[in-house]
């Protein structure tokens, strides 16, 4: 208990991750890598211990997932956070701000979850970076993208951001297609659970923080985002494990994934909370989060149901199974997660040479292949 007491006091910021080699982890740059000098991470396969360039790929893109997700769950943190750098750790008797207030209504322990969420994706950028670097392969840096403006609420490091969470357009999807025995690697498709569109899930300055039904929204939108944001990490690294052709790589796709999936399932009761009493019925600017629970209940937006329930898998013609889903390239991959955080407006603001380098990431990270 004490290790994690002091885990969870380290300030978690942009100049720890400078610190600890996740934005700057003390190899060539980006551009360098993929440029016409390419090194032994694109050049040969590593024969001694079987890691082969298809692994270094598919860690190589898992590592700048890692990094682009630490930059958003660390601006939710910053604001929605309990941490060293947030008054509420310095001085327990002070009161937290409305957006802590409001994710408190969600769960009582709402704040305490992002920060360790936030720990948790900045432990995993760290380690697939040293792990690269232990084998002479080439770290991911993105920090030469991180100049997009965060926000300016009190709390907020005012550091360049690589990801944008003022704009989103929120894939809620997921929350339907966890409560049905249909699977999207079979083409299943799912509505919208609540359709967030052009949202901001942050306060965007101290004036967001003001009106109870206001901060409550963005802290709500904020709750989907989440999940969003957590499902699709677990797909990923199911995706690309299976991919692998060291069985150490396996290991850790394995083991990063699983604790991806823990996220998930927070946030998946999380998420759930905000379409039930007696936060249900919070509306601003024509977003309303209505009370899911109808007459009769409807199944596929049962709000507490928490866990994946069975779906097809495989093969149809198999018992229906609990499982991560989708799992497939083409709905899973390294391609479809770029795709997929575009689509969610998470990239508003960046440059062309952004989204040319997080494709040519995936891309790589697609083509590998297991070799026997």
């Amino acid at each position: 208990m004490e290790n994690t007491k002091e885990l969870m006091k380290r300030r978690v910021n942009r100049r720890s991750l400078l610190q600890k080699g996740a934005m700057a982890a003390g190899a060539a740059t980006l551009g360098a890598v993929l440029g016409a000098g390419q090194k032994l991470a694109f050049g040969q396969e590593y024969r001694d211990d079987r890691l082969t360039k298809g692994d270094i790929a598919i860690l190589r893109f898992l590592a700048a997932a890692e990094l682009l997700e630490t930059d958003l769950w660390q601006q939710y943190a910053e604001l929605g956070g309990i941490g060293d750098n947030l008054p509420v750790e310095v001085n327990p008797t002070q009161a937290m701000n409305s957006y802590q207030m409001a994710f408190s209504n969600l769960d009582g322990d709402g704040p305490q979850y992002i920060t360790s969420n936030t720990l948790d994706e900045l432990s995993h950028a760290n380690f697939l970076n040293a792990y690269l670097e232990s084998k002479g392969a080439d770290s991911v840096d993105l920090s030469e993208f991180a100049h997009l403006t965060g926000s300016s609420a009190t709390g907020s490091l005012g550091l360049g951001r690589l990801t944008n969470l003022m704009h989103l357009n929120v894939d809620t999807s997921w929350f339907i297609r966890y409560r049905s025995a249909t699977n999207p690697d079979f083409g299943a498709t799912f509505p919208q659970a609540i359709t967030i569109k052009n949202r901001t899930a942050i306060p965007r300055s101290d004036n967001d923080f003001d009106g109870a039904n206001h901060i409550q929204v963005i802290a709500n939108t904020a709750a989907f985002h989440f999940g969003m944001i957590e499902q699709g990490g677990s797909s990923l690294y199911q995706a690309l494990g299976r991919k692998a052709t060291s069985l150490e790589v396996l290991k850790i796709t394995q083991a990063i994934g699983g604790d991806e999936t823990a996220h998930f399932l927070e946030w998946v009761d999380f998420a759930g909370n905000s379409v039930q009493a007696p936060v249900a019925g919070a509306s601003d600017g024509g977003l309303t989060f209505p009370n899911f629970f109808t007459d009769p209940p409807n199944k596929l937006i049962q709000p507490s149901l928490i866990f994946p329930v069975p779906c097809e898998f495989i093969s149809k013609n198999l018992p229906l199974v609990s499982v991560i889903r989708p799992t497939d390239d083409k709905f899973a991959g390294a391609q479809a997660a770029v795709a997929a955080l575009t689509a969610d407006g998470l990239f508003t603001g960046q440059s062309p040479k952004f989204f040319q380098t997080v494709q040519k990431l995936a891309e790589e990270a697609d083509a590998a292949r297991r070799e026997l």
